[in-house]
């Protein structure tokens, strides 16, 4: 997100004063200058409530596509949370930053977080491609009509990444179940790193409401 925004003397070259820290740069509110018709930014948005092993494997792939990738934590008013949005900031940032670190020849990645609708918040910071990870032909359907009604009222570009095999049905929404009804969660370190792990025991232990409201309502593999 910009702070401030001056025009050069070429009216192609914008000069940007970041807020936060740009992963894969010397560090906070570094000052860069883009050529706006080249430059590609990208948002992948989601709630990552929890994050996971799923989606950092969008954000690693991702990067390696486009000049700056923002991943932006979302408020959805219409479903219950399990973690807090700058919690949820909180757990992305060091994973992002062990991505960034893994491979610094890849784009930067900066970690956000928005109200509102995703292409509105796209184009508040420049990003003219909205990143989605595709797990299986149901995320498809959604993600084709979700892309077509973007492109159509903001002109905003979709570009799919299918989940690799190992992640395909991986869901947050799968993991608060295992975390409200089972007693080891290590079992979950297939699905998400051991410090969101830590994070999920750390709100079983507190009875959180969202997960007490699972546990009574829902039991994996019952069956009428």
């Amino acid at each position: 997100m910009a702070d401030s925004a001056n025009w050069d003397k070429d009216p192609s070259v914008r000069s940007v004063t970041v807020r936060g820290e740009l992963r894969g740069s010397k560090g906070p509110n570094r000052r860069y200058t883009a050529r706006m018709s080249e430059a590609r930014i990208a948002l992948y948005a989601g709630s990552f409530d929890p994050v996971t092993l799923g989606h950092l494997d969008i954000v690693r792939r991702g990067r390696l596509l486009f000049d700056e990738l923002v991943v932006a934590v979302g408020r959805n008013p219409a479903k219950d949370q399990l973690f807090t949005v700058q919690e949820r900031v909180d757990m992305l940032e060091p994973l992002v930053d062990e991505i960034v670190a893994d491979r610094p020849a890849g784009s930067p990645v900066r970690v956000s977080s928005y109200a509102g609708l995703t292409i509105d918040f796209a184009a508040e910071i420049g990003a003219k491609i909205i990143l989605r990870g595709i797990r299986n032909l149901s995320d498809l359907q959604y993600e084709i009509q979700q892309a077509i009604t973007n492109h159509a009222v903001a002109d905003t570009e979709t570009v799919f990444i299918p989940s690799s095999q190992m992640f395909a049905y991986t869901s947050s929404s799968l993991i608060k179940q295992v975390t409200a009804l089972g007693e080891d969660l290590e079992r979950l370190s297939v699905m998400v790193p051991s410090s969101v792990i830590a994070r999920l025991v750390e709100k079983k232990r507190e009875g959180h409401p969202l997960l007490r409201k699972i546990a009574n309502e829902t039991y994996l593999g019952d069956s009428d």
